[in-house]
């Protein structure tokens, strides 16, 4: 397994309107972060390019978060086109032969993720969208798949990580969405979550946190504590990644 820095764990997602306000929110945090992830709210905004080229000059890694779902030739595209960029990590929402596709494209350090469930949705939610499978199997087989297609892992709830570190292959890398501190109030838009601490003790590589940190009154000291409490977590549950 890779190596991955503690500090780097962190991904603080950029779910701000401008990137003006993106940059502002980085130079805040400093030290505190070296991982940030850029989404579709910037993608519909003015310099999101510039943006992703900006963090790369200030030494920063950039997870670009667009779910790709189009024709395997144009999700390609897409993809060769991030990896000049210098994108760090991207990610995948298709089938099979998207997901291959995606992986064709990558190339230098840029990885590709696949999605397997939004933690914005809960079995009733997937009940709805017709899946006849819970939500544990569906990440499986997602992660299991996307594999085979040549991704690199996928983005997955904390809550079926410890699974996936069970049945799927250990070179897996999984990052983990709605990451919540413990003194962090439960947004309703979120309802598979877990603490970071739990994450990691879980085996996430990766926890992307946005709210509780754009939103603290100091971010900076939420984001140095998050930070020591991923340290603590894999001082406690070490991986050797």
């Amino acid at each position: 397994m890779t190596f991955i820095a503690p500090q780097e764990r962190l991904i603080v997602a950029l779910d701000v309107a401008t990137a003006d306000q993106a940059k502002a929110m980085v130079n805040r945090l400093g030290s505190a972060a070296q991982f940030y992830k850029i989404g579709m709210e910037l993608n519909m905004a003015p310099g999101f390019f510039e943006l992703l080229e900006w963090l790369k000059q200030q030494q920063k890694k950039v997870f670009v978060d667009l779910k790709f779902f189009d024709i395997p030739e144009t999700v390609a595209r897409a993809v060769r086109n991030l990896a000049e960029r210098g994108a760090d990590l991207c990610t995948i929402h298709g089938n099979q032969s998207m997901m291959e596709a995606a992986a064709q494209a990558k190339s230098g350090s840029t990885r590709v993720l696949a999605v397997t469930a939004l933690t914005s949705l809960d079995q009733g939610d997937l009940d709805d969208l017709g899946f006849a499978c819970n939500v544990a199997d569906l990440v499986l087989s997602r992660a299991r798949r996307a594999l085979q297609a040549g991704c690199d892992g996928v983005v997955s709830s904390g809550l079926e990580v410890a699974r996936l570190r069970r049945e799927a292959p250990q070179e897996l890398i999984c990052v983990t969405p709605g990451i919540r501190p413990v003194e962090n109030r439960v947004e309703a838009d979120q309802k598979r979550i877990m603490t970071p601490a739990a994450a990691i003790a879980a085996g996430s590589d990766y926890l992307v946190v946005g709210r509780p940190i754009r939103d603290a009154a100091d971010p900076c000291a939420m984001a140095q504590h998050i930070q020591a409490e991923i340290a603590a977590a894999i001082a406690a549950h070490p991986r050797g990644i």
